[in-house]
Formats: structure tokens, sequence, C-alpha cells
């Protein structure tokens, strides 16, 4: 019986050896590709963590900086983040916050400029857009126009179309184009919800132009009647 048994354990042995001779150097690479990949994934998570956190720590340098007024501090303080972080949201976070500071303190080219990365290389199409809207406005502010309404061309998002419409009746009621402007208020003011207080603003800026839409909306009420 240990006869057969010791063979039985000697043909497994035998097999085996067989098998890794001719699976082992596969076997031993498939092996080291998967922990490889393994430890690869680790390594990028820990980065990522590693430089969200820096990213976090500029931000909030910037962030007190803009509390406190020091445009200087606010500049350096973007210009790290996104030279060290620029594809994380932090950067762009930091370049509408220091961009906003930088307008305060009449620095518009400087904000012109925060805006622009802002917009080509923010790292989240919801912020392109809205640096995109805010270039506008300073742009609209250094008196050109045509680049403000290129600039408003590039927001894409439909969450930001009101208010598009909005600022780019704004810039054409600055070139003299009052009833391209009408046109365009009233596309915001349609595109507003009646609860959003700024439909407001923008309703008294259709009444300036002599189209307020409670005025308008009349003559067509009457109009079905008289149908």
């Amino acid at each position: 019986m240990a006869t057969s048994l010791d063979l039985q354990e000697q043909e497994q042995i035998d097999q085996l050896k067989a098998f890794w001779k001719q699976y082992g150097n596969l076997i031993t690479w498939v092996l080291i590709v998967v922990l490889g990949a393994f430890a690869a994934w680790n390594g990028w998570n820990w980065w990522q963590r590693e430089q969200g956190y820096k990213a976090g720590a500029l931000y909030g340098e910037l962030e007190r900086a803009a509390q406190a007024g020091e445009s200087d501090k606010v500049t350096q303080a973007f210009n790290d983040l996104r030279e060290r972080h620029g594809g994380t949201t932090y950067a762009a976070q930091g370049a509408l916050l220091a961009a906003r500071v930088q307008a305060d303190k009449g620095q518009a080219d400087a904000a012109r400029a925060t805006l622009t990365w802002a917009a080509d290389k923010g790292g989240d199409d919801a912020y392109r857009d809205i640096a995109r809207l805010r270039l506008a406005a300073v742009l609209m502010d250094q008196k050109q126009y045509d680049e403000a309404l290129k600039a408003l061309d590039g927001v894409k998002g439909e969450e930001f179309k009101a208010l598009v419409a909005d600022r780019r009746g704004d810039v054409l009621q600055l070139q003299g184009k009052a009833a391209e402007a009408r046109t365009a208020y009233q596309a915001a003011y349609a595109g507003m919800d009646a609860a959003v207080e700024y439909r407001q603003l923008v309703e008294a800026k259709l009444t300036a132009l002599g189209a307020a839409p409670a005025a308008s909306a009349a003559p067509a009420a009457a109009s079905g009647v008289a149908q």
C-alpha cells in the first residue's frame, strides 16, 4: 500500500514539474504584471491624494490672502497653484477667486489673464463656462466688446444660457444696438425661472428699452379676446 501511494505521489510530483516547466515562466510573468499593475494603481491613488492635499493647502493660502484683500499674495498663490496643480479643481476655483480680487483692486489686465487661463484650461466644463462669463464682464469694462461676445460664444452649458443672453444684451446695448440687446434680454427673461430674483433686473433692463414684459403681454391678451 505504501509503495502504491509513493508511486502516486511521485507521479503527481512529476506532473507538477512538467506543468511548471511548460508554463512556469508564463505564470511568473503574469504574476509580475498583475502585481506591478496593482502597485502602480496604489501608487497612482497615493500620488493623487498627495497632490490633492498640496493643492488644497495652496488654495487655503489663496483664500486667506483674498479675505485679507492682499492682491499680490493672491496672485502669487494662484500662480503657484496653477503651475504645480493646474489640472485640479482647486486651480479652477482659485482662478475665479483670484480674478475677483484682482478685478476689485482695479487690476483688470491681471483678472483678464487669470480668467483667460481658467476659460481655456480650467479642469471642469462648468468652471470654464463661469470663467468665460466673468471674462466677458471684464472685457466689457475694457470696452473690448467684440472680444466679450466671443467669450460668451464659448459658453456651452445649458444652465448658463439665460445668463449668457443677459450679458450679451449688456454688451450689445453698450455697442448701441438697442434692438439686438432687447432680443437678448427677452431670451434671458424667458429662460429664467420666475422665482429667480435676478429676473427682476432683466425685466428692468427691458423696461428701460420700452419692452417691459408685462406691457408686451397685455396687447397680446387683448388681441386674443378681440378674436
